[in-house]
C-alpha cells in the first residue's frame, strides 16, 4: 500500500473554505443549471472513468498490494459508469415538478395548485472510502450532479495512488467551482467533515460515523451516512445448498470480504453445517484453486486490518470454535509478498468471540446455527439492524416471514449483495448501518431540495373570504366539517 502524502493541514483548511465559499457563490450566481447543463457535467464523469481506466486499474493495484484487473473493472469502473448513465437517461423525468392534490380539494377545483419542485441543494461534501474508492466517489456523484449541485470531495488517505489520480482526473474537465478533490489523512478528513455543506455523504466505518455526523450537527449540515455492520445470511432448510454456498462465497471473496454488504454471518439449521462446509469449500475451490500468488484474488488492504482479521480467528480459536481454512493448494502463508487471507470459516461461533462484535471486513465467515427459523429471526433482531439481510430458500412463506420480521437497509433473496446494484432501489442503511439512501431517482431526490409550492385562487372567492375576519357562519360550517369523524 503507498503512503498518503504530507499535506499542511492549515493550509487545506483554508483552500477547503476559500472553495467551499467559491462554490456558494456561484451556486447562488448561476441559479439551478439546466437540463442540458447537468447531462454535459454526467458525460464529462462518463468520458473520465472511460478514458483513465487503465490508470484506474493500474492505482487500485497499487493501492491494495494484490487486486484482481477484473474486480476493479466491474465494482470500481463499471458500476460507476451505469448510475452516471442511468441518472442521464432519467433525467428529465426527474426534474419535472411533481403534482400534489390540494387540501381541500375543492381549491383545486377551483383552480388552486400545488406541486413540488426540486431545487439543487448547493454544495455537497462526499467523504469516500478505501475498499471501493471510485465507485464510492461515482456513484453518489451522480445523484448529486443530477440534482444540480456542486461538489467537494474527501478520498480515502488508504488508497492514496487512487485518490491522487481522482484529484488528478477531476482537474482535468471540471474547474473547482464544479467539483473539488482533497486528498489527505484523518486530519484534512476532520476538517472536511467541519465545513457548513449544504449536505454531507460519508461512507465508511460505523465508528469514524459518529464523529462525521457530529461535526457535521454544529453547522446543522444535513447527512447520508452510508456504513455497513454485520450483514446476516439466514440459510433456509429448503434452499439449493451447492449454489447457496457458491453465490455466499463469491460475496464473501469479492474484494476479499472488504465490502460493507459483504455477507458477515451465516445461520444455518443444525444438521446442514456440514453439507454448507462440504458446498463452500467445493465453491472456493472452483474459484481459487491457488490462492497466494492468484491475481484473482484481493490482498487486505492494510496491515493493521490484515493482523485485525487474523485476530478474529485466533480469538475464535481460543474460545472454542472450529476453524475451516479453504486453502486448495495447501499454501503456506506465513510468508508472503502481500497480505492475502485464505477464506476462512469459523464453526460454532458465539457471541463472546470477536468475529461475533464487530464488523469482519475480510474473507472470514462465522457459521451460527438455529433450530427454528424463529430463532434466526430472534437473533438478527437481538442485535443492531444490518445493511443487508440475505435469505436462501424456495419456501415462499418462510422468505415472507423473515423479509417482514427483520429490518435492515435492504435484502436480496437466493444471493448476496445483488440488491446494490439495481440502480432503480435506494441503497442506504437503518440506524448503525446508515442514514439517508440514494441511488437512481432516491439519490437525485436526497440530494435536492423538494420544495412545496401553492398557488392560490387568482380570485377573492366565497370560500377564501369566509376564513377571514370578522367570523361568522362560514367558520361554524368550516369548523363543523372537521369535526365530524
Amino acid at each position: 500500500m503507498s503512503v498518503a502524502p504530507n499535506i499542511d493541514l492549515a493550509s487545506e483548511s483554508r483552500r477547503m473554505a476559500e472553495v467551499l465559499r467559491r462554490q456558494k457563490a456561484a451556486n447562488i450566481r448561476d441559479g439551478a443549471p439546466s437540463l442540458e447543463t447537468r447531462i454535459a457535467r454526467l458525460d464529462r464523469a462518463i468520458g473520465l472513468l472511460i478514458r483513465h481506466d487503465e490508470a484506474i486499474v493500474k492505482a487500485l493495484t497499487q493501492d491494495f498490494g494484490a487486486r484482481a484487473p477484473a474486480v476493479s473493472g466491474i465494482t470500481d469502473i463499471g458500476a460507476s459508469i451505469g448510475p452516471l448513465k442511468h441518472a442521464k437517461a432519467h433525467l428529465k423525468t426527474w426534474m419535472k415538478p411533481e403534482k400534489r392534490k390540494t387540501t381541500p380539494a375543492l381549491l383545486g377545483m377551483l383552480g388552486a395548485r400545488a406541486e413540488v419542485r426540486f431545487q439543487p441543494k448547493g454544495v455537497i461534501g462526499i467523504i469516500s472510502p478505501w475498499n471501493f474508492p471510485v465507485n464510492l466517489t461515482f456513484a453518489p456523484l451522480a445523484g448529486v450532479l443530477a440534482a444540480g449541485n456542486r461538489v467537494m470531495i474527501k478520498p480515502s488517505e488508504f488508497t492514496p495512488a487512487t485518490s491522487e489520480l481522482m484529484a488528478r482526473m477531476f482537474a482535468e474537465v471540471f474547474d473547482e467551482d464544479e467539483i473539488a478533490v482533497f486528498p489527505g489523512g484523518p486530519d484534512v478528513g476532520q476538517a472536511f467533515s467541519e465545513l457548513a455543506f449544504d449536505h454531507l455523504v460519508f461512507t465508511g466505518a460505523t465508528s469514524v460515523a459518529r464523529h462525521v455526523m457530529k461535526a457535521a450537527a454544529a453547522n446543522l449540515v444535513p447527512v447520508t451516512l452510508e456504513l455497513g455492520g454485520k450483514s446476516p445470511v439466514i440459510l433456509g432448510r429448503s434452499a439449493d445448498y451447492a449454489t447457496s454456498a457458491a453465490r455466499i462465497m463469491a460475496g464473501k471473496t469479492l474484494n476479499a470480504g472488504q465490502i460493507c454488504l459483504a455477507p458477515d454471518y451465516v445461520l444455518a439449521p443444525a444438521d446442514q453445517v456440514a453439507t454448507f462446509v462440504r458446498e463452500a469449500t467445493a465453491a472456493v475451490t472452483a474459484m481459487f484453486p491457488t490462492i497466494k500468488d492468484n491475481p484473482d484474488y484481493t490482498a487486505v488492504i492494510a496491515e493493521r486490518h490484515f493482523e485485525r482479521i487474523k485476530g478474529y480467528v485466533e480469538d475464535a480459536r481460543a474460545k472454542g470454535a472450529e476453524i475451516v481454512e479453504i486453502n486448495p493448494a495447501g499454501e503456506d502463508f506465513s510468508q508472503q509478498e502481500h497480505r492475502k487471507i485464505p477464506p476462512t470459516l469459523i464453526l460454532n461461533a458465539t457471541d463472546e468471540m470477536k468475529v461475533m462484535q464487530e464488523e469482519i471486513f475480510g474473507p472470514v465467515l462465522p457459521v451460527m446455527t438455529y433450530k427454528s427459523v424463529d430463532d434466526a429471526i430472534g437473533y438478527v433482531n437481538a442485535h443492531d439492524r444490518p445493511l443487508g439481510l440475505y435469505y436462501f430458500g424456495t419456501d415462499a412463506a418462510e422468505e415472507a416471514q423473515v423479509l417482514s420480521r427483520t429490518t435492515s437497509g435492504g435484502a436480496t433473496v437466493n444471493d448476496v449483495i445483488f440488491h446494490v446494484a439495481m440502480e432503480d432501489l435506494p441503497f442506504g442503511g437503518v440506524g448503525p448501518s446508515g442514514m439517508g439512501s440514494y441511488h437512481g431517482v432516491d439519490g437525485f431526490r436526497e440530494f435536492s431540495h423538494r420544495k412545496s409550492i401553492y398557488h392560490q385562487l387568482k380570485k377573492d372567492l366565497g370560500p377564501m373570504k369566509a376564513l377571514r375576519p370578522p367570523y361568522g357562519e362560514g367558520v361554524k360550517k368550516f369548523l363543523a366539517a372537521q369535526l365530524k369523524p
